[in-house]
């Protein structure tokens, strides 16, 4: 059998959220009107320029507080089993997030980002910054058993303790 090549990625900052729990922590940014700031090391700065035009961003994070993986889980908007790949779950086999949040504001000067719709729990490690554009990233697209099942509101979700 092939040895599987390992990836390496470096952290780029933290996400500092209001959240130090996963109980109480929003779903996904669709559920969440939360403030939070993206703190990038100094040697990434540069690359914060010319985000100020964007109104969102794509964020790509380590979930740094998983440990090991499931293949099956039973997802939050859901009662049944699926693929640990037709979900959103954090029990992955390579723990990466994404969440799409509204860029409030910019402070080149400290390489921070004032963002909204925050979802994720304080100090996670952010590996990628990605501008939101709806010309590529807005598509209509088919939810597979999303579409199946019945959509639950936000208190229902938070207080059943499914994340």
């Amino acid at each position: 059998m092939e040895e599987t090549p390992s990836i390496k990625y470096e952290i780029i900052g933290y996400i500092r959220t209001p959240f130090t729990e996963k109980k109480g922590t929003p779903i996904q940014p669709f559920y969440s009107s939360a403030d939070g700031l993206i703190d990038i090391f100094p040697q990434y700065g540069k690359g914060l320029e010319d985000l100020e035009g964007f109104s969102h961003l794509i964020l790509l994070y380590h979930f740094n507080q998983v440990r090991g993986f499931q293949l099956k889980v039973i997802p939050f908007l859901d009662n049944k089993e699926r693929g640990i790949f037709a979900t959103r779950a954090p029990l992955r086999p390579n723990p990466i997030g994404i969440s799409i949040v509204e860029l409030i504001s910019t402070d080149l000067k400290a390489n921070i980002l004032k963002i909204r719709g925050v979802d994720v729990l304080d100090s996670t490690p952010l590996i990628d910054i990605k501008p939101y554009i709806p010309l590529f990233d807005k598509l209509d697209a088919k939810t597979g058993w999303i579409s199946e099942t019945k959509r639950e509101s936000q208190e229902s979700i938070v207080s059943n303790g499914r994340f």
